[in-house]
């Protein structure tokens, strides 16, 4: 513990160190550099970052390609407070400032938005796989409760965005490495003054490091912009992705030792994961328009409308799933801009509305095949929400932000395979989420800021009727109220920027994940849990003349302290309070150095990992682990209008065994899920300019 509080003083008093520099006089600020200051959309802000009084991590096209291009998984590991896993390869799960005891696969309380259309369905349900890596420019990340603008959850919301290119081009690139690795990717945009389009072909597969982890994705993106007038413009989004991947299933720390590329073995009780063929089928076809409208120099309205339709198989260990989901929804957002003598500001309001239909069909599991039928469930969801937020920039550079939002929210639920058929429903209370923030720009680097947000997070659809089969009615939703205050800014003319977020949520009725004997997940409230953390990022990039050797240098880093503590849970006649909360690593940190050498790159990384407690108990760890990756490339020109680019890299170059995706609470010990040892990949990208008329 001391530690964390020398660390975390340090950077403290670094920030101010450099407070104090850039409240001295100077020289001018490097225009170039503030105009490339990073906007941020989060919020509807469209405000510098300097400006933004709100925890959001960016990651743009630049970090994301940092990596091995086959996932945003590495890059969005980069924001302190940000933890994404990979059970198996395509198995993806996500959280922001909380623990992954809600989702045992997939997304849940996170709130995700795809080009400004609602990416994360009307029960609560994510499938952040389905998104291919290059259909992604950039993402935002709001850290915790975004209630004011995008409803109910206390886990954060994210906001991914595909960007049309703005010169006309194709785009091929391809790429092999360990364990059967292969990916190809083809994509053209171009267009006119009035048109933009872009269309997009992926490939991608790998056998995977353990039995039962072959992945097989191939996805077709198409993004279309229509400039109608001076006032309106009219966008449309879709994609069609058929996904398939395997799940070897969690390993007790014994098999984890001896071999951890094993799959969940066939026991006397039970038959393993390659016996029952147990893998994920995922065909979903997405789809969205939106349409923008400025009345005048004050009033604007965007209104979108989306659907997607999804058709479902999961044979695992236990049995066989087949499901239909119907998910379609709409967004309404007006904003009123104003300017008075001394302030100025604009108000958003508007509403979104999701609806969620899905029959689900449970069988026996024959070795792959589904046998008799054990379920026939139909679920139903019907989600609105109304928001309102006003931002006023008001004398002395102070930027106040208010806002709210109600949620409303019903299930129905209905059993199909039982005479009578039963029928419930669940309609939760109204509940106002309000938020109110407040930054302070002290000198034109550096910000100060603090918010005050109420989190609600209603349980998901696979929460209440979890793979138990069991619908359950009386799970409460989650209520919380987080507190946090920021400093961030930069010093040495911008060579040195910094940003660090402290912050106190306090979550009630949190909701935690249960096993059944056999294996099948179930969710509890647990009563009250203490979410304290500390975030914070550091970086150097000095000014670098166009005629030297080296073009490019930046070195950063990134920390995240998590005190997480159960204060109040009993769970069959056990007490947990005071037990650190399930799957949170106390510390975690990376340093990274990009480099640029004439044509040449590099990129290199390394992470630590605390222990991550695996069970409510705190009596299983997951040790910690160090890993080290990199990647270097040689970018030129083929032709005047062809460039051309060949890389190849490294991930875990340590060689460290490490499981990237714990189940927690698992029976009989089943935590581990087996990252990948040291493995290399490499590859080519090229893409043609096309000249107007061409």
């Amino acid at each position: 513990m001391k530690k964390i509080l020398l660390f975390s003083f340090s950077i403290l008093s670094a920030g101010f160190a450099f407070a104090q520099e850039a409240a001295a006089p100077s020289a001018p600020a490097d225009t170039t550099k503030i105009l490339n200051e990073v906007v941020v959309q989060a919020y509807v802000y469209d405000r510098p970052m300097s400006e933004v009084p709100a925890a959001v991590g960016v990651v743009s096209t630049k970090d994301l390609e940092r990596f091995s291009n086959t996932s945003i998984l590495p890059a969005v590991n980069t924001i302190p407070g940000v933890r994404m896993e990979e059970r198996s390869p395509g198995s993806y799960r996500f959280s922001i400032r909380g623990s992954l005891l809600r989702s045992p696969f997939g997304v849940r309380n996170v709130k995700m938005y795809w080009n400004g259309l609602p990416l994360t369905d009307g029960g609560g349900n994510t499938y952040l796989n389905l998104i291919d890596f290059n259909a992604i420019t950039n993402a935002e990340i709001i850290k915790g409760p975004g209630g004011s603008l995008y409803g109910a959850g206390t886990g954060g919301v994210m906001l991914l965005t595909k960007q049309i290119e703005p010169v006309p081009q194709l785009q091929f690139s391809a790429m092999a490495g360990s364990y059967g690795l292969q990916r190809y990717q083809l994509s053209a945009s171009g267009g006119s003054d009035k048109v933009k389009a872009s269309v997009q072909f992926a490939h991608q597969q790998s056998d995977g490091y353990r039995q039962q982890t072959a992945m097989r994705r191939d996805a077709v993106n198409a993004d279309l912009a229509f400039k109608l007038n001076s006032k309106s413009t009219l966008s449309a989004t879709i994609f069609y992705t058929d996904l398939f991947y395997e799940t070897p299933g969690g390993l007790t720390k014994a098999q984890f030792e001896q071999d951890p590329s094993m799959a969940r073995p066939t026991t006397p009780a039970a038959k393993g994961a390659v016996d029952q063929k147990a893998a994920v089928y995922n065909k979903t076809a997405y789809t969205g328009l939106v349409y923008d409208y400025a009345w005048n120099n004050r009033w604007s309205i965007k209104t979108a409308a989306y659907g997607s339709i999804t058709d479902f198989k999961n044979p695992t260990i236990r049995n066989f799933e087949k499901r239909h989901e119907d998910n379609v929804g709409g967004r309404v957002t007006t904003q009123y801009n104003f300017d008075k003598e001394k302030w100025n500001g604009k108000i958003s309001f508007g509403g979104e509305y999701q609806y969620f239909y899905s029959p689900v069909k449970v069988y026996d599991n024959n070795l792959g095949v589904a046998g008799n039928i054990q379920s026939d469930d139909k679920l139903k969801s019907n989600q609105l929400l109304a928001f309102a937020q006003a931002d006023l920039e008001l004398p002395g550079d102070l930027f106040l932000t208010l806002g709210g939002s109600m949620n409303f929210l019903k299930y129905d639920y209905a059993s199909l395979i039982v005479t009578p058929v039963i029928n419930q429903e669940r309609k939760f209370d109204p509940v106002f989420s309000p938020r109110v923030a407040l930054l302070k720009k002290l000198t034109h680097t550096l910000s100060v800021y603090g918010s005050v947000s109420k989190g609600f997070s209603p349980p998901s659809l696979a929460e209440v009727r979890p793979s138990t089969g069991n619908y359950n009615n009386s799970l409460n939703p989650e209520r919380g109220l987080s507190y946090e205050v920021g400093i961030r800014g930069s010093a040495l003319n911008r060579q040195v920027s910094f940003d660090l977020t402290a912050y106190d949520f306090r979550l009630d009725e949190t909701i935690v994940i249960q096993r059944t004997p056999d294996g099948a997940d179930y969710f509890i409230n647990a009563g009250r849990t203490s979410q304290r953390g500390l975030e914070a990022t550091l970086s150097w990039m000095p000014s670098l003349a166009a005629d030297q050797t080296v073009s490019y240098l930046r070195v950063w880093g990134s920390y995240t302290y998590n005190h997480y503590r159960f204060s109040d849970y009993v769970q069959d006649g056990v007490n947990y309070s005071g037990n650190q909360l399930t799957g949170v690593a106390p510390n975690i940190g990376l340093i990274g150095v990009d480099l640029t050498v004439k044509k040449f790159y590099a990129n290199i990384t390394t992470s630590f990992t605390d222990d991550i407690p695996l069970n409510d108990a705190n009596s299983e760890f997951a040790k910690s682990y160090v890993l080290v990756g990199g990647r270097i490339g040689y970018r030129t020109l083929l032709t005047k209008n062809v460039p051309f680019e060949v890389f190849c890299g490294i991930d875990n170059a340590l060689n460290k065994t490490y499981s990237l995706g714990n189940d927690l609470n698992a029976v009989g010990g089943r935590f581990y899920n087996a990252a990948a040892p040291r493995n290399y990949y490499g590859g080519i990208r090229i893409k043609p300019l096309l000249k107007k008329g061409s």
